[in-house]
């Protein structure tokens, strides 16, 4: 244990500049162009919620067979485009410390990103205008808390789709297609998902699928902090922001980190002495656009978004996009998912 912790540390400091450097850029200019995640329960327009929103999201969600199935596409407006039109400007949710999805370049301070791109693409086709945005920045464990306070409109943020999370949001149409993975230093033992995590000490985001995947099989990992949900939570296993994980990775103080293929790509990019274990991901994982449950005429209008920016082949939107951000850690992707829709 104490070798592998000396291993980390080395490894941490050959690759730490550049990493610290973006976050600590994030941070200090978070401030100044970002608008932080409330702590009271307020809508985006200012208007104060009661209990009868936590009553409705809480309703019983319908049999889930089909997750990714989203309502159909349509570019009619609703009471929820209504009201972001009001407003003059669309609330999302994003990440700022995801390399190539969400993050803020350190020289010029602009939001860039996979995910940035398609939050101004909604934005434009809304209101007009692909800065009509206001962005705030949410860790993992608070995405959906804050639809379900209205804090914000969409969520855009690496968030995968599934039946669980179907009981308290709305997603639109899978626009990204990912999967779980191990990340670890590359002089290290770990060979990916299996028994060589055995000891090791795994961190993975709160609220995060990762998370999930240890629970149901971790190779007898260590992955749970002593006082999880406590206020004794030391937030080195289990943290709020995935970043969190490639720090602590960095300082020695965990062997590894589960986490989607698609983050833990830019991540090891960021620090060239980290690097993906395994052949490929071990689980099939969708992102989608997150609203607030019931929210179907912006949903829709997502979809409607999503139909124009994965059109075009290989010059769509989407596809430009990747090529920009993504494809020098993940490369060979040659079209982004298909849609799929619900019949009623």
């Amino acid at each position: 244990m104490t070798r592998s912790k000396g291993r980390a540390a080395r490894v941490g400091r050959r690759g730490w500049g550049g990493v610290t450097g973006m976050a600590v850029a994030c941070a200090v200019t978070a401030a100044a162009t970002l608008l932080p995640l409330s702590h009271g329960h307020r809508s985006p327009g200012g208007a104060a919620t009661g209990q009868a929103v936590t009553s409705a999201v809480s309703a019983q969600a319908e049999a889930c067979t089909d997750p990714e199935a989203s309502v159909p596409a349509a570019s009619t407006d609703g009471p929820d485009i209504a009201r972001i039109r009001e407003r003059g400007k669309l609330v999302a949710g994003v990440d700022q410390n995801s390399f190539r999805w969400g993050y803020r370049d350190p020289q010029t301070r602009r939001l860039e990103g996979f995910d940035i791109d398609l939050v101004r693409a909604i934005a434009k086709d809304i209101l007009g205008d692909p800065d009509a945005v206001i962005f705030r920045a949410i860790p993992t464990n608070q995405r959906i808390a804050a639809l379900e306070h209205d804090r914000v409109d969409v969520v855009v943020r690496t968030m995968t789709i599934n039946c669980k999370r179907l009981e308290q949001v709305s997603f639109s149409t899978a626009y990204f297609q990912a999967g779980q993975q191990v990340l670890a230093p590359k002089t290290s033992e770990i060979t990916g998902y299996d028994a060589s995590l055995k000891g090791k000490r795994v961190c993975t985001a709160e609220g995060s699928t990762a998370f999930e995947a240890m629970e149901k099989e971790s190779y007898g990992a260590v992955f749970r902090d002593e006082h999880d949900g406590t206020g004794q939570d030391r937030d080195q296993l289990t943290v709020p922001n995935q970043l969190d994980c490639l720090v602590r990775l960095q300082l020695g103080e965990v062997d590894a980190v589960v986490t989607d293929n698609a983050l833990a790509a830019g991540q090891a990019a960021q620090d060239p002495a980290v690097e993906l274990k395994g052949d490929k991901p071990f689980t099939t994982e969708y992102y989608g656009v997150a609203a607030k449950r019931g929210a179907d005429d912006l949903v829709a209008r997502i979809n409607h978004v999503l139909e124009q920016y994965r059109s075009g082949g290989a010059n769509s939107p989407w596809m430009r996009s990747y090529r920009q951000w993504l494809v020098q850690g993940l490369p060979g992707i040659t079209a982004p998912p298909a849609p799929k829709y619900r019949n009623n």
